[in-house]
């Protein structure tokens, strides 16, 4: 099992970081610092907890006054950054918490310190208030910052105003009217970085949650754009896919097929374990009278702690399939549990998905 990732805080972390705050931070107390990492309360303390103690412990080494603070807290930056290379390091995220708590009030200075620190390690999560306390001004900046030069600061531009930024505040205007937003995807629809790109997607597929047609309109515009900006287009509509919408699948050349078949679903083994592998098989039987693009999905109805079922999809392929012939498909799921989905022992189901249509469905045990 992988190590939780509070435990980057570590002795070797804040060695290296005490040594590059003594060297740019006038009157720097490594002892009483490094103290705050050594007591009973840090180690009862989770991941985000330990971010923002981490960057309250930096934050009692300096002046208080924040226009004057910025500026050394820039310098470190940059100074990690001469030894670390062009590289993002999530340990680094303190220095964008320290920005989000105490420049809130100071916007210029803070917006200009995020374009060193969003380098080191995203500022995604700390410019969220200020886009909620300054939207006018912040959204100008990230249009601005759409044309850098520095990969991260454009996707910043990006990332930092998604609607629904997993771990992150929801910013509840955009939820309800997403058009600040759009210019920002517009400038970067074709950026030349697949990092960049990628959260163009996901912000896509956040508006797409709660303004599925502003979504699609931008289909209908950009399709065809590029092969970089229709997977963009793609993964920016998978909610939407998932969800069978039929206009969105018609955007894609996806419609409904009648000559289709789905058989022979079966499972290996009737029951698992919570932490084992559901195997299963199908046949899917194509007699379409064409070629035809069929998109093949099967969804799990897991049990939840409450005893109802809820319905999650996964993906098998997206291909066009040959006329009058059967395809033997086989694939397995695992129910060990994720931070994101906790598996609960009852009855599942099963169920394979040709092209939004729900085939045939059976039911296995996970114990």
């Amino acid at each position: 099992m992988a190590e939780p990732l509070k435990y980057m805080y570590n002795d070797r972390f804040f060695k290296q970081l005490t040594r590059h705050c003594t060297d740019m931070i006038p009157g720097f107390n490594a002892a009483k610092f490094n103290a705050n990492f050594s007591t009973p309360e840090w180690d009862a303390l989770e991941l985000k907890q330990r971010v923002r103690h981490v960057a309250n412990a930096m934050a009692a080494q300096l002046t208080g006054k924040y226009k004057q603070d910025i500026k050394a807290v820039t310098f470190l930056i940059k100074h990690i950054q001469k030894e670390l290379g062009d590289v993002s390091t999530f340990q680094h995220i303190f220095l964008a918490d320290y920005i989000e708590q105490y420049g809130i009030d100071q916007p210029v200075e803070s917006l200009k310190a995020m374009e060193y620190a969003t380098i080191l390690s995203s500022c995604e999560f700390a410019i969220r208030p200020f886009i909620v306390k300054y939207p006018e001004q912040v959204m100008a900046q990230m249009l601005e910052w759409t044309r850098h030069k520095h990969a991260s600061i454009r996707r910043l531009a990006s990332e930092g105003c998604r609607p629904r930024l997993p771990w992150g505040m929801a910013l509840v205007a955009f939820k309800k009217d997403p058009t600040p937003i759009l210019p920002i995807l517009e400038a970067l629809k074709a950026d030349p970085s697949e990092y960049v790109r990628k959260s163009v997607a996901n912000n896509l597929n956040d508006i797409a949650k709660d303004n599925p047609d502003v979504v699609k309109d931008i289909i209908r515009r950009w399709q065809g754009s590029s092969k970089e900006t229709d997977w963009i287009l793609k993964h920016g509509s998978r909610t939407m896919l998932k969800k069978a919408d039929e206009h969105t699948l018609s955007l894609f050349g996806v419609s409904a097929v009648k000559s289709v078949q789905v058989k022979d679903l079966a499972v290996k083994n009737v029951s698992i374990d919570i932490g084992g592998e559901l195997n299963f098989s199908f046949t899917l039987a194509h007699k379409e009278p064409t070629p035809t693009l069929l998109r093949v999905e099967y969804m799990i109805y897991y049990m939840k702690a409450s005893g109802t079922p809820t319905k999650k999809i996964f993906k098998v392929t997206e291909n066009t399939f040959e006329l009058n012939r059967s395809y033997a498909i086989t694939r397995k799921q695992s129910f060990k549990d994720m931070t994101t989905r906790k598996h609960y022992p009852g009855i599942h189901h099963i169920a394979i998905v040709v092209n939004g249509v729900e085939y045939e469905k059976i039911d296995f045990a996970v114990k």
